[in-house]
């Protein structure tokens, strides 16, 4: 079926800025100016920047735990990968070492609980929840997370770990709860 004769011009500009691209630029410069806009909005909420802070210094610590267990694989001579092991000294270098485990566990909790975080502190911070409450949320998440990598790596007495897992996931499962008070309406 044709388009009706009131919109072919619509239509044929369309075609037309589909095939050329240059057409196309006063649109993509429209879209950076409202990226633009809805970035600098969001970073003028304290409450979302607050996030972004603790977020990031979330996101660096996973980093820097991928860091350590890779050089901790060097130290101990432990590869996962066979390719790995022929650059290091041989075959007989593609082992398991418990303390390289740790290390990954570690690293793989972390991003267990860290992602989810980022996506419930990211809604959260938009549900337009006080500054000192977003704070401790995020501040209690991040501090509780620390502890609990430096129970891993250095193998702290029990219930340590256990203990700042269960920590870290109060605020989360209080911000989980506020965003559905927030959206249940729209369910």
């Amino acid at each position: 079926m044709t388009p009706p004769r009131a919109h072919s011009h619509f239509f044929s500009s369309f075609t037309h800025a589909r095939t050329n691209l240059r057409a196309l630029l006063p649109f993509q410069q429209m879209v950076w100016i409202i990226d633009a806009e809805i970035m600098a909005a969001l970073m003028k909420n304290q409450v979302f920047s607050c996030f972004v802070f603790y977020g990031v210094l979330l996101v660096m610590k996973m980093y820097i735990l991928a860091i350590i267990t890779g050089q901790v694989r060097l130290r101990k001579k432990a590869f996962a990968n066979p390719e790995d092991t022929l650059r290091h000294g041989g075959l007989q270098y593609h082992r398991e070492d418990p303390y390289v485990e740790r290390c990954r566990r570690a690293h793989i909790n972390d991003i267990e609980n860290i992602l989810p975080f980022l996506f419930l502190g990211a809604i959260y911070s938009m549900t337009g929840p006080g500054l000192a409450v977003a704070r401790l949320h995020f501040l209690v998440f991040f501090l509780a997370r620390v502890l609990h990598s430096v129970a891993y790596l250095f193998a702290l007495q029990a219930p340590t770990r256990s203990l700042a897992y269960i920590v870290a996931q109060i605020p989360c499962i209080s911000m989980a709860l506020q965003i559905l008070m927030a959206v249940w309406q729209y369910a």
